[in-house]
């Protein structure tokens, strides 16, 4: 089964009722059970995502607190950025 069918039966009732026909109930029941735990995994996932950004947000926070504290900013932690040349390139440079 392709990830298409699987999005045109997760958003259509209609389309669902209809594969579940070709299924047994054993099946459905099989289904569901698996369903049940990818979503559970899937909660997981999402609330150990939530839970990394929460904590590099917490860090990000702890070093913009300590660098007004020292007196610093980006400006002195980058240094000056080197300039273009502009200009024309020199006619053999496309020449391998």
């Amino acid at each position: 089964m392709s990830t298409d069918s699987l999005e045109r039966i997760a958003r259509n009732k209609n389309v669902a009722r209809a594969a579940a026909r070709q299924l047994s109930m054993e099946q459905l029941h099989k289904l569901s059970e698996v369903i049940g735990e990818v979503i559970e995994q899937k909660q997981q996932e999402d609330h150990q995502r939530q839970q990394d950004e929460a904590d590099k947000q917490k860090k990000l926070a702890e070093i913009r607190e300590a660098m007004n504290s020292a007196g610093l900013s980006m400006d002195d932690l980058v240094g000056e950025q080197p300039r273009k040349r502009r200009g024309r390139p020199p006619k053999n440079a496309n020449k391998a």
